[in-house]
């Protein structure tokens, strides 16, 4: 039995050996604490991060291998709650949703995908597009491909004529009358049967365009457009299948039926009343700021024929006025969940995201935590992402300076794993 167990151990040891990797950290950001550690050596054995150690540790092994970050800031891997994976933004935007087929689609998100990851987002929230968001999420689970770990919403709900019926501006060859298949929804029993039909396709969460947007093509970017009893209803039948529910939001009587009817986050939020800031903290829904597209879109629409013209005033209105609308929630002690909106603008500015909220009076390790931590436990991941830890996911990025003394170093990420295989460095 002795000789057994010694065969055994010596087995396991052999398994184990050159299959670690140790990286050597200047400065490592704790997002449980909210602190700046130095001189850290993070060891890493496959997909999992086995210890983190004061000073710099030796490898066991001639195999093992060492990554140099002394001079670098390292943290875990950026969570984006609010990203469009499949799209990106161009002045021909609206005439390729009727020219573009699935597979165009599915071609141009690998690489919004692949630069998405390599800026330092190792996982993202897809909040609505075709359905093609299902299949890439599967072939980068799969390793076919290189992306970030995405949960995604499939299609977003909308209802006849809102934010996310997919026939809007078409004419009325194309119009069509779209129902709970296609993510449009009227009455409450469309509104379960929208549901089921995103767990039958493959989504991992539910997204409700709560009010008019910006980008649709329609007049209002801020009308309340669900009912309460739709809104409690799709989020009772997301509750059955696991869902949470994400909620885009300009307007605030949308933003208070979202809320009193079961949403976990508000995306944009940008006409929110004090009174629906008390409301979110009451019920513990966090806010998605995504400020950097709020400013894009401002910009885009000051371009003569880059929008369609009706959706030229709803973007001069509405986008600048999402970072003021941030810092007051923020003051008022709504929850923060990092979230870009990427794909509104260009995939891979993620990060100036951070310069804006820090901008607008959050403290710099604040957003760093709104984007790890916070976003894994909305995802229900807070004991496998959001922190360097062991027995974590080893989702680690590194940045030139430290952004708690320079906030604009989490624009250029210089070092990037994920699940423990590295892709920048």
């Amino acid at each position: 039995m002795k000789a057994l167990l010694n065969f055994l151990a010596l087995l396991i040891t052999t398994m184990t050996i050159g299959q670690n990797t140790y990286l050597y950290c200047g400065k490592l950001i704790d997002t449980k604490n909210g602190k700046v550690l130095t001189n850290k050596t993070i060891i890493v054995s496959g997909k999992k991060i086995i210890a983190v150690e004061d000073g710099f540790s030796q490898p066991k092994s001639a195999d093992d291998i060492v990554i140099d970050l002394k001079t670098k800031t390292v943290m875990p891997g950026l969570i984006d709650m609010h990203v469009h994976i499949e799209s990106e933004t161009n002045p021909k935007a609206y005439l390729e949703e009727y020219t573009l087929n699935d597979a165009d689609v599915a071609f141009n998100s690998l690489r919004y995908a692949e630069v998405s990851l390599m800026n330092g987002f190792t996982t993202v929230r897809d909040l609505g597009g075709s359905g093609v968001n299902v299949s890439l999420r599967n072939a980068i689970n799969q390793g076919k491909v290189v992306g970030p770990r995405i949960f995604t919403a499939e299609k977003a709900l909308g209802t006849t004529g809102g934010h996310a019926d997919p026939t809007n501006g078409a004419n009325n060859k194309l119009i069509g009358d779209p129902g709970p298949k296609e993510g449009v929804v009227n009455g409450v029993e469309d509104a379960k049967k929208a549901v089921r039909q995103r767990y039958k396709n493959g989504a991992d969460l539910i997204k409700i365009t709560a009010t008019g947007g910006v980008l649709s093509v329609a007049k209002s970017g801020q009308n309340p457009q669900f009912t309460l009893e739709e809104i409690k209803a799709i989020c009772e039948t997301a509750k059955d299948y696991g869902f949470h529910v994400a909620a885009h939001a300009h307007g605030d009587e949308g933003m208070q039926r979202a809320i009193l009817g079961g949403v976990k986050t508000i995306e944009h939020g940008t006409l929110m009343s004090d009174e629906t800031m008390e409301l979110m903290k009451k019920y513990n829904v966090y806010l998605v700021p995504t400020i950097t597209a709020g400013k894009s879109v401002t910009d885009k629409a000051k371009i003569s024929g880059y929008y369609p013209e009706i959706i030229v005033g709803k973007a001069l209105d509405i986008g600048p006025k999402i970072q003021s609308t941030f810092a007051r929630a923020y003051k008022k002690g709504v929850g923060i969940a990092f979230g870009t909106d990427a794909g509104v603008f260009y995939h891979g500015e993620n990060g100036k995201e951070f310069g804006y909220m820090v901008e607008a009076g959050m403290p710099a390790i604040e957003t760093i935590k709104s984007a790890t931590i916070t976003n894994a436990m909305i995802l229900n991941m807070e004991n496998e992402l959001g922190q360097i830890a062991q027995n974590f996911l080893a989702d680690i990025v590194a940045t030139n300076d430290d952004p708690t003394e320079n906030i604009s170093t989490m624009e250029t990420i210089i070092f990037v794993m994920k699940d423990g295989k590295i892709y920048k460095q």
